[in-house]
C-alpha cells in the first residue's frame, strides 16, 4: 500500500510540475479595445518562432481570447492564413496603440498559394481575434488599444 501511495504522489508531483512549466512558458496578457473597451486574454508571440507558428493548426479560439504579435520595430507586416483552421480578424496597431488597419473575417487558406493581408501603414503589433469579433465590438480604424 505504501508503494502505491508513493507512486500516486510522484505522479501528482510530475503532473503539477508539467502544468506549472506550461503556464510559465505561455506568455499571456490582456488587450482592451473597441467602443465598449472589450478586453481579451491574449497569448504573446514576440519572437520569430512564435510569430511564425501563430494560431496555425488551432481548431478553436475561445470568444475572449486571441494572439498578440509583437515586433521589434514598426513596419508593414503582411499576414496570411496558411494552415489556419479558423476565420480570424487581423488587427494592425501602431506604436501609439492606434488601430491602423483591420482585415475582418479572414478565411482559412485551403490551397498551396494563400492570399496575403497587408496594411498600407506601419504597425508594431498585430492582434488576431475570432472572425467577426471586430464588427461585434464596433472596432474601427483610429480606435486605441490598451495593453494590460
Amino acid at each position: 500500500m505504501k508503494k502505491k501511495n508513493l507512486l500516486v504522489f510522484i505522479i501528482i508531483i510530475i503532473f503539477i510540475a508539467i502544468v506549472i512549466s506550461l503556464l510559465v512558458n505561455r506568455k499571456i496578457s490582456e488587450v482592451c479595445l473597441g467602443e465598449m473597451n472589450e478586453c481579451f486574454s491574449v497569448e504573446i508571440a514576440d519572437n520569430v518562432q512564435e510569430r511564425e507558428q501563430g494560431l496555425m493548426f488551432r481548431e478553436s479560439l475561445s470568444e475572449d481570447s486571441g494572439m498578440l504579435f509583437v515586433f521589434e520595430k514598426e513596419e508593414i507586416y503582411p499576414f496570411w492564413m496558411k494552415n489556419t483552421l479558423i476565420p480570424l480578424d487581423i488587427i494592425w496597431i501602431n506604436s501609439s496603440g492606434e488601430v491602423v488597419f483591420i482585415e475582418e473575417n479572414a478565411q482559412p487558406c485551403k490551397s498551396e498559394i494563400c492570399e496575403s493581408y497587408s496594411p498600407e501603414t506601419d504597425a508594431l503589433y498585430v492582434l488576431e481575434l475570432n472572425g467577426g469579433k471586430s464588427e461585434e465590438i464596433n472596432l474601427e480604424i483610429g480606435n486605441f488599444v490598451v495593453f494590460k
